[in-house]
């Protein structure tokens, strides 16, 4: 659905709300995708959403919409639904999407849910809530279908046809008498061979496969690398767990980039920052300005620092904001590069040195660059002496070649302490490459005026 066509949706579906048309309204929610629905949600206010909910008639639509939804807007809806209400719905969900779904609630509604829940299905949820949140294990659902190495391709596909509702892919996955994982096999390949070939003669051995432990970004990674639909998570003694498929990484490959950018920009990492009201906006912003606040002050600090000079030369204040501004934005691109490679796998901790010094050799050409041209501008279109051409011209060249350096080393540095690089953009980059141009470039003009005099 695109732009406009929510923006209609949601315009006539308020029409709709008050003139009383409930079974129009019926009608549009009974056609509309899953995916479409919760897009319209996120326009709607909270009343509106309470309501429409309600009309929504079948469980499974409800619980299909609910997979789509942000975290806020659920907890919004379910403190208005009964508790076997919620359970009717959590039932109809596959086991991933029911046990983030839960994650997400309230721990004394998560107990009271699951105290209420039959057992056996209780007892899988609790199962798989005791993996961390962003882990493989969170992400899988248990229920996958796999097929005795020892069948034949006759009886795979008979097994198949009587496990229609199972999670399942064009990968089959091949299991041993002990359930341990040993080969795969596609839907195609199944079909094409002789009906009474074993599996184990046709199936690929080589899987690769996660542990419940290993981090969702990393599935994301193997996944994207090996261009698979499903990727298998075993046990370390290989035993087949479950599986986590595409569209479960394609979540977590959106909401990671989105975290990423959020740090970036320096409005913590909350995906959900939008729904939020103007007063938890701001605390969870605050912190982040608080830094580049207290950089301002610094800053001012280090230009009273350098009073005399600056007051013999009014003309050197006019460039302050170019040198901070030069090396703010060429660090922050080196910082944003190794941030994304460090993600990615495409840059390893390991091997950091060559890139750090192929940032700096960038830094060094375009500073040298820009320190010309601005040093040349200065003196002819501004009149600026030669001191203070000189000044800005050094100034900007070892600013750029210094926030190259702190815009790559940063992140590395923060990868090999176990904490997110993504906060090392932004602000902190930013702000410590401002405070450190700013001296460069007055204790340049500063040495440079006692030469030159």
């Amino acid at each position: 659905m695109r732009n406009n066509e929510v923006i209609l949706m949601v315009t006539t579906i308020r029409k709709l709300i008050r003139r009383g048309a409930r079974i129009n309204i019926i009608k549009i929610l009974q056609k509309t995708h899953p995916a479409d629905l919760a897009l319209i949600f996120r326009t709607l206010n909270k009343t509106e959403r309470i309501n429409i909910f309600q009309l929504i008639p079948e469980i499974d639509s409800r619980a299909d919409m609910l997979s789509e939804l942000d975290e806020v807007i659920i907890i919004e809806l379910f403190e208005d639904l009964e508790d076997k209400d919620i359970i009717k719905i959590l039932l109809e969900m596959d086991y991933d999407d029911e046990q983030n779904l839960l994650r997400a609630l309230p721990e004394e509604m998560q107990t009271r849910l699951l105290e209420l829940m039959k057992e056996e299905e209780s007892r899988e949820l609790e199962a798989l809530m005791e993996y961390p949140e962003s882990s493989a294990g969170s992400l899988m659902t248990p229920e996958v279908f796999a097929l005795n190495e020892d069948y034949t391709a006759e009886e795979a596909i008979n097994r198949i046809r009587e496990n229609i509702e199972t999670e399942m892919v064009f990968y089959l996955y091949v299991i041993d008498e002990r359930n341990h994982l040993v080969g795969v096999i596609s839907l195609r390949q199944l079909i094409m061979v002789a009906p009474k070939t074993k599996l184990k003669n046709i199936m690929t051995e080589k899987v690769v496969s996660v542990f419940p432990e290993t981090d969702q970004e990393e599935v994301g990674r193997y996944i994207a690398r090996y261009n698979i639909l499903a990727i298998p998570v075993v046990d370390d003694e290989n035993k087949l767990l479950g599986i986590i498929t595409v569209d479960d990484i394609i979540d977590v490959i959106r909401e990671e980039a989105t975290e990423d950018l959020l740090q970036m920009a320096g409005v913590g990492k909350d995906k959900e920052i939008i729904l939020k009201s103007s007063y938890e906006a701001s605390k969870i912003r605050f912190p982040w300005l608080f830094t580049t606040w207290v950089g301002g002050l610094i800053a001012a600090y280090v230009i009273g620092l350098f009073s005399d000079i600056v007051s013999q030369y009014v003309l050197l204040a006019a460039f302050i904001p170019v040198i901070a501004g030069m090396g703010g934005n060429i660090g922050t691109q080196s910082s944003t590069i190794i941030t994304r490679g460090l993600a990615l796998g495409r840059i390893h901790n390991d091997h950091i040195l060559p890139v750090i010094f192929k940032e700096v050799q960038v830094g060094l050409i375009l500073g040298l660059l820009y320190g010309v041209f601005l040093g040349v501008a200065s003196y002819f279109l501004y009149g600026a002496g030669m001191m203070v051409a000189l000044s800005v011209g050094i100034a900007i060249m070892i600013a750029m070649v210094i926030a190259t350096f702190v815009g790559t080393a940063g992140p590395a540095i923060l990868t090999k302490m176990n904490i997110d690089p993504a906060i090392s953009t932004g602000p902190i980059v930013t702000t410590i490459i401002d405070i450190a141009g700013i001296f460069i470039y007055l204790g340049i003009a500063t040495q440079l005026s006692q030469i030159l005099r």
